[in-house]
């Protein structure tokens, strides 16, 4: 009897939530991401180039818990019109624990019809994920989502 990948994914996050805590347990030291931050902060404000962010606007479908930081599926919707007079040009997906701080950026035009991407994206450990988009009116949205990675991904840089 053949069970379906649902299930059998179900199970296998429950089995690796419960294990978690009899793993050999790490310092906060040894756990520090590749990156101090300072990557990120750097990132953040070349893409904001002075102006604030307005959280809302923007929907991230991600998984809550992934059992491979090599490979998270991620699509990110703005709430946008795409007409010449308004639309989204950039979206920007940021990782304050990743080596490299800028995951991927995603440019658009009116043709793209909608504002929306979708890939998949290395994590490092378990972090809270920034997307920022930047509208043609010149405003910048913004929106976190938290991600638990049980196996890590690029933790040496690659």
């Amino acid at each position: 009897m053949r069970r379906p990948v649902a299930r059998r994914r179900f199970v296998a996050t429950a089995v690796a939530l419960a294990a978690a805590p009899a793993l050999p347990g790490r310092s906060a030291a040894q756990s520090a991401p590749a990156s101090d931050g300072a990557g990120f902060d750097d990132a953040r404000r070349a893409i904001a180039a002075g102006r604030a962010a307005r959280a809302g606007g923007i929907e991230i479908e991600m998984p809550a818990l992934s059992e491979n930081g090599n490979a998270v599926d991620l699509t990110v919707r703005v709430d946008s019109p795409m007409t010449a007079d308004d639309h989204v040009r950039a979206i920007h997906v940021l990782s304050p624990r990743n080596p490299s701080a800028l995951v991927a950026s995603f440019r658009l035009t009116p043709r793209s019809g909608r504002a929306q991407v979708s890939t998949r994206i290395r994590l490092a450990t378990t972090q809270r994920i920034l997307v920022l988009a930047e509208t043609s009116a010149g405003a910048l949205l913004s929106a976190e989502r938290e991600v638990i990675v049980v196996l890590g991904a690029c933790v040496d840089g690659g």
